[in-house]
């Protein structure tokens, strides 16, 4: 099966998102607003202050005079110190909530992603996108977009200032304004689509080392480690060259921007000065104007080093966002099932084109009924287990529940009754309640023990405390068997009218494993079971065997018939028992 990039939302669709989440919370957006806007009104007082200073020395004043001016500038300095502070708090507050809201949204996507979808896209794409990604997103919230608030509204407040001073002065700040514009330009055409690829390039080295990790004990006996290693460098390799692409671009932009700031200082010193010298402009004014124009300099190094951080920002936000442009496998028809029969009629199916897993299988399975399908390795049983569970669509043909096509089926109405239960498990981080929970919200302590006992599971009456101990990391690490007889207690809670169980009990050992399959036969009696299955003594219990052979069934009948047929069933159970 191979790995299908999940999609990236456009630049609309993030610019629209951005607004959904920054208007969330209106009321506290105003309040981080106007702090900002206080904070760098009351930022300029000071060189206009140190002007007037320099203007009340020139024209000879009382020291008193100069005293009074000092300590209003002292306060208001202070002023916008408490005002800047009390900003950044609100901000910050801000930018968590916005965060939580964004992680929410989040999680909901993901639970609303087909599961042939998260299967295709493979782990390192989702893993990054909820881990590296989210944390991107929360640097912009939190910090990249105040920050640059506040620097644009300082940048403004200053200008402005200029231009009140003098009009000519407040020209010089606009000299560098054209190459500055043009370079920032220049940089942000290409900084999304760099950030972009080191995100993906990201997520291929996460997924070859979880990959190479995860399958470790194969890499070793199959002697693949050299292999592995070399993927393992290229991938790095890829990710090195992207980071140095965005490294490049920033190397353009930080050297232009401090040129920036050096050119309208020396322009305002010249001109600034023979204005003085003809009297048109004080001495204070002139200095004035060279303050207000080192002031610049913070905002714009703050401005300039978030939008380079908002970048990488905005292209995880996009990634982030591109989860909830996942179509539905196919929308609910809304049509109700009547009954549950299942039918398949002439299914095909092809993990790749043109090379089909499953030729022209054609199978109904009456209500009640249970149906063992044997085969060897790579035959389509598995295949055909995810179709009737309507996690995949068949390729060609047909698989209807009670008349209605599975893949037309609401998600819930058909989790209601169909569920597949594999030989992987997974226990999530939690008490041992909430991991049966998951099936039955409303299930008391009662119902979710006599679903254990069902599956013959007794451990949990052992444990100090019972279904409130801890399991995962930092608590109790179930094995293999025991995950898997959670797994079907969960399959008992959720009571579905039609169960597939592909290698269900394939972790428990032989006896387990038939005192597991009689406790859930005498539960789920009445219900269709569909097993599929290598253990031999499955079929011989079940109703009927369909036998699978290169995406196609060959042989269908009971057991005694199969086995007297002389056919490939016998002889896999001439085999089984060592006959």
């Amino acid at each position: 099966m191979t790995s299908t990039r999940l999609p990236v939302a456009d630049r609309r669709d993030v610019r629209r998102a951005t607004w959904r989440l920054l208007s969330g919370d209106r009321r506290a957006l105003t309040t981080v607003l106007a702090l900002y806007c206080a904070a760098a009104a009351a930022g300029l007082a000071g060189p206009w202050i140190v002007g007037r200073i320099i203007d009340q020395v020139e024209s000879g004043t009382t020291t008193s005079t100069i005293d009074v001016l000092a300590a209003t500038a002292c306060a208001f300095v202070i002023t916008q110190v408490l005002f800047t502070r009390a900003a950044r708090y609100a901000g910050h507050r801000f930018g968590e909530r916005a965060l939580a809201r964004l992680r929410e949204r989040f999680l909901d996507d993901v639970l609303d992603l087909p599961v042939a979808t998260v299967e295709h896209a493979g782990t390192g794409d989702l893993m990054t996108r909820a881990s590296s990604d989210v944390a991107t997103v929360g640097n912009s919230a939190r910090d990249a977009l105040p920050e640059i608030f506040l620097g644009f509204v300082q940048m403004v407040f200053i200008a402005g200032a200029l231009f009140v001073l003098d009009p000519i002065l407040g020209l010089c700040a606009l000299i560098s304004l054209p190459a500055l514009t043009l370079v920032t330009r220049w940089y942000l055409r290409r900084a999304r689509d760099a950030y972009l690829a080191e995100g993906a390039a990201n997520t291929e080295l996460a997924e070859d080392l979880a990959a190479t990790a995860e399958g470790a004990r194969t890499v070793e006996i199959l002697r693949m480690r050299a292999g592995r290693i070399t993927g393992n460098d290229e991938r790095i390799g890829a990710a090195f060259a992207t980071r140095v692409r965005t490294l490049w671009l920033r190397s353009v932009l930080f050297p232009s921007i401090d040129i920036a700031h050096t050119l309208p200082v020396a322009a305002t010193l010249l001109i600034g000065g023979a204005l003085y010298l003809n009297d048109q402009v004080s001495l204070g004014t002139v200095a004035a104007a060279t303050l207000y124009l080192w002031q610049l300099v913070e905002p714009i190094n703050a401005v300039v080093m978030w939008i380079e951080a908002l970048q990488a920002g905005s292209a995880a936000f996009a990634r982030i966002e591109g989860v909830g442009k996942v179509p539905p496998a196919t929308p609910p028809s809304g049509r109700v099932p009547h009954g549950d029969l299942l039918d398949i009629d002439d299914v095909h199916y092809a993990y790749h084109a043109g090379h089909d897993v499953l030729r022209g299988v054609s199978l109904s399975v009456r209500p009640g009924e249970r149906l063992a399908i044997v085969g060897p390795s790579g035959a389509g049983k598995s295949t055909l287990g995810r179709l009737l569970a309507g996690i995949d669509a068949p390729s060609a043909g047909r698989i209807t529940i009670g008349g209605v096509d599975a893949t037309d089926l609401d998600a819930t109405e058909l989790r209601r009754r169909v569920a597949l239960v594999t030989q992987d498990h997974h226990i999530f981080l939690g008490t041992l309640r909430d991991n049966l929970a998951l099936a039955a919200p409303d299930a008391d302590d009662a119902r979710m023990f006599t679903a254990l006992e069902a599956v013959g599971a007794t451990w949990p009456a052992d444990l100090p405390a019972g279904l409130d101990t801890m399991l995962g990391s930092g608590g109790m690490q179930p094995d293999a068997s025991q995950s898997q007889q959670l797994a079907l207690a969960r399959l008992v809670l959720a009571d579905p009218h039609t169960l597939i169980l592909d290698e269900a009990t394939s972790m428990l050992d032989p006896r387990a494993a038939r005192d597991a399959e009689r406790s859930l036969a005498a539960v789920l009696e009445g219900r269709t079971v569909i097993a599929i299955a290598h253990r031999l003594h499955t079929a011989h219990d079940a109703d009927r065997v369909a036998v699978m052979e290169n995406g196609v069934v060959t042989e269908l009948g009971s057991h005694d018939e199969l086995a007297a047929a002389g056919g490939t069933y016998a002889s896999l159970w001439r085999s089984w028992h060592g006959g």
